[in-house]
């Protein structure tokens, strides 16, 4: 009978709390350490257990990258930065903010990254680009990604350059 009291009122308490509005929901007001703790743990866990079956092809294939690198440049680079571009308006206001990909593609198997590409992440901002991307330009992102640690900022900078102006960040 304790634990139903208990129970009832940690629930009574929770709706309070919802209801109130006190809960500070702006994207400018960064997370407490226990939220992105459990947001963090929660989606690490659940991209590596929805991925464990995905059969990743070969993304060492230049064609890959460069198709991947278009596409990157087109949808995932203001949030996700690349070599040499440190900060980008829309990354300033997104909380959580989103992973700098030239260092957290270490951390991730080609066949997480297709997952995480194609299936977004909620509450965080990334996209499901399978809505409206084929695998097969899924994977031609997951095989650029998978070359940003290796990537200076020249080699970046002239895959823009060779790219043309409309892919050019200075402009």
């Amino acid at each position: 009978m304790r634990v139903m009291i208990i129970a009832i009122s940690g629930l009574i308490t929770g709706l309070a709390l919802i209801y109130s509005g006190v809960i500070n929901v702006a994207a400018s007001n960064p997370h407490s350490a226990l939220t992105e703790w459990v947001l963090s743990t929660a989606s690490d866990h659940s991209i590596r257990y929805h991925a464990k079956d995905i059969k990743a092809p070969s993304v060492d294939d230049r064609v890959m990258v460069l198709a991947g690198f278009h596409h990157y440049q087109e949808m995932c680079v203001g949030c996700h930065l690349a070599p040499g571009i440190e900060s980008s308006e829309i990354r300033k206001g997104l909380m959580p903010t989103p992973p700098k990909l030239q260092e957290a593609a270490k951390e991730w198997t080609p066949a997480e990254l297709f997952w995480v590409i194609k299936n977004g992440v909620k509450m965080t901002g990334m996209p499901a680009w399978g809505a409206t991307h084929s695998d097969k330009k899924i994977w031609d992102i997951v095989a650029f990604v998978k070359q940003l640690p290796h990537m200076t900022a020249g080699q970046y900078k002239a895959m823009v350059v060779a790219a043309g102006p409309e892919h050019d960040d200075d402009e």
